[in-house]
């Protein structure tokens, strides 16, 4: 086997055994059941710290996470034409924006019913559109809550908590024009209020307020919380995606799997010294607090083991108010799509610290990043993420193409020089070391390098896996069409051999099912046609045990990657045509022609002659 053929054969096997491998490493794995939410038999506390500040635990209310239960203490209904009823009559106020729709409960002011007017559930649509968050007595509580745990001079009933009824002092319905201001007198001297505003995007701003009208100084430390009672029902517990708990603290990211929550009894509360954020992400949704003040900070992120609820907090400095002082603190919320623009947008003109990374780009970051800032480029000016990808391919290739082209006149080289190699050959014999080290000295007197032609082919495999990435990871890809069927580049084609590509009139296989990976879809088909006329460029080694290697290479592929995204198909294929026309006219500009319908036909001659044997 000549050394062109050995480098093509180890370039394509190393290529089929990362594939391999990774889905041995990576298997997509069924959602694990929902853990049974039950009530405790009495509240979870937790000490006060140092600074003799409760940390916020898991609170009394059953089914809810909250900080040491209030009651309200207050009577007297909220401002008319403000707020809902909703089938437990807890008043409401009704939240409205260009992206969002929900409302806020008055009882704890949680906000705990949020859904994303520009996303639905399935492409049909009619379909639901998707909800973020969910009032607890759901199928899935997902909420936030903030408030003020008591320090000194204080118990838990004298601050407002999960259950204290609010009331609307102004505004409502909540609109970006309009924001709301809630209130809450204690009856033992403090009186507290908060305001919450919101932005035409994504974004919600919570101030707390409190006055002390009382005659006795009062600690306390605002808070906020997220709270989701058991695992998301579309968790995908997909090695390459993280879905947890995700943290910035102190610029370093930190990343927790549902798995690896901490009992609420032994949790390690982190003290800030710089901007930080805290939340949860999802695969294409996220919840995250930021609190206004860094250093002071803490955040604690645990699970209520008992009733399965997943909780992070960030409870920022406590304040003491002597008779007649206030103090105000301020946390951001995002809730929303994880859409590229808009996280970013917020890091660089809000200030929120690393927050694009709030995007699982892996540990070819410096890939997947610069790959899909490329590509989000590409899409905005084509108007297509099907073409983009494609224009992304084009991209690539020119990138790597003074190596390409090094590497394929290499290969013509080779070609040329394969008359002197079976003269030195037949010249060495059976001299296997006097052959190795006369082709060397050829090799160093033509200026060829036998390996360089397995370098562009290497160079694709990182490639591959962060375009991968980014297909199945960015919102962007969710949901974005090409031509014609494929009308979502993140999952597979829909299209297949089983009914002719929708010619005949029965339906497709279900994706992910036994037919579904025998009977392909059409890109896959034309992914196998690619890499095999990629392979016609040569002519196939004369081993036959190489033969049969090479013949089934292209096939194995088609099957193994046709159950991949279409975007991640559709990149393949690019790259293959491509590749095919570079390699095709540097090889005919250095002297050797490439005879692909020959190899074609050979290649079927022999499969003819074999059979009649």
């Amino acid at each position: 086997m000549d050394d062109q053929n050995k480098n093509l054969l180890l370039a394509t096997a190393l290529s089929f055994l990362v594939i391999l491998l990774w889905f041995v490493l990576f298997p997509p794995a069924e959602a694990p059941e929902q853990a049974s939410l039950t009530a405790p038999e009495s509240a979870t506390q937790q000490q006060a710290p140092a600074d003799g500040v409760a940390s916020a635990p898991v609170a009394t209310e059953p089914g809810a996470a909250i900080p040491p239960a209030a009651t309200s203490g207050v009577t007297g209904d909220a401002s008319a034409g403000a707020v809902e009823q909703t089938q437990d009559d807890t008043p409401r106020i009704t939240i409205d924006t260009p992206t969002l729709k929900g409302s806020i409960s008055l009882r704890g002011g949680r906000i705990d019913e949020l859904s994303l007017k520009g996303y639905r559930e399935t492409l049909d649509p009619d379909s639901e559109i998707v909800t973020l968050l969910s009032p607890v007595g759901s199928d899935q509580p997902y909420y936030a809550l903030f408030g003020w745990a008591p320090g000194a001079g204080l118990t838990p009933d004298q601050v407002p908590g999960a259950n204290t009824m609010w009331q609307v002092e102004s505004g409502g319905p909540l609109t970006p024009e309009n924001p709301i201001v809630l209130s809450w007198d204690n009856g033992a001297g403090l009186t507290f209020r908060r305001e919450v505003q919101i932005d035409d995007k994504l974004m919600f701003t919570v101030t707390q307020s409190v006055t002390n009208a009382g005659g006795e100084t009062r600690a306390l430390a605002p808070y906020g919380i997220l709270a989701r009672h058991g695992l998301p029902a579309d968790l995908k517990n997909f090695f390459i995606l993280h879905e947890g708990g995700i943290q910035m603290v102190d610029g370093e990211l930190t990343e927790i799997d549902y798995d690896d929550f901490e009992p609420a009894s032994a949790h390690e509360t982190i003290a800030v010294e710089e901007a930080t954020w805290t939340g949860f992400t999802d695969h294409f949704w996220m919840t995250t607090l930021i609190p206004a003040s860094g250093s002071g900070t803490h955040i604690s992120t645990f699970q209520d083991t008992r009733r399965a609820i997943y909780q992070t907090t960030a409870r920022q400095p406590t304040v003491t108010l002597a008779p007649g002082e206030s103090a105000t603190a301020s946390t951001r919320l995002f809730a929303g799509a994880k859409e590229w623009d808009t996280i970013r947008s917020y890091q660089n003109e809000a200030g929120i610290p690393k927050f694009i990374d709030s995007i699982d780009w892996g540990w070819f970051f410096f890939l997947t990043k610069p790959i899909f800032a490329v590509l989000h480029w590409l899409n905005q000016v084509i108007g297509n993420m099907g073409w983009a990808i494609i224009a992304l391919t084009f991209c690539i290739k020119a990138l790597l193409f003074p190596l390409a082209y090094k590497s394929y006149v290499s290969m013509a080289k080779m070609k040329e020089l394969q008359p002197q190699m079976e003269k030195l050959k037949e010249t060495a014999g059976d001299d296997r070391q006097k052959l190795q080290k006369e082709m060397m000295a050829l090799y160093k007197r033509e200026k060829v390098n036998p390996a360089s032609g397995c370098l562009p082919i290497l160079l694709q495999i990182p490639i591959f896996f962060s375009l991968y990435k980014v297909i199945f990871v960015t919102l962007e890809l969710r949901h974005a069409p090409w031509i014609g069927w494929i009308r979502d580049l993140s999952v597979p084609d829909p299209s297949s051999l089983y009914n002719l590509w929708g010619l005949l009139p029965w339906d497709a296989p279900e994706p992910g099912s036994v037919l579904a990976l025998i009977f392909i879809g059409f890109l896959p088909l034309c992914l196998g046609v690619s890499m095999w006329l990629q392979q016609k460029l040569n002519p196939a080694p004369t081993d036959p045990t190489q033969q049969m290697i090479f013949a089934w290479m292209p096939w194995v592929f088609m099957f193994m990657l046709g159950n991949f995204a279409s975007g991640l198909v559709l990149y393949w294929i690019t790259n293959n045509t491509l590749t095919f026309t570079q390699q095709y006219l540097i090889m005919r500009s250095h002297g050797y022609k490439p005879d692909v319908f020959g190899n074609i036909k050979s290649s079927f001659k022999r499969k003819s002659g074999a059979e009649d044997k």
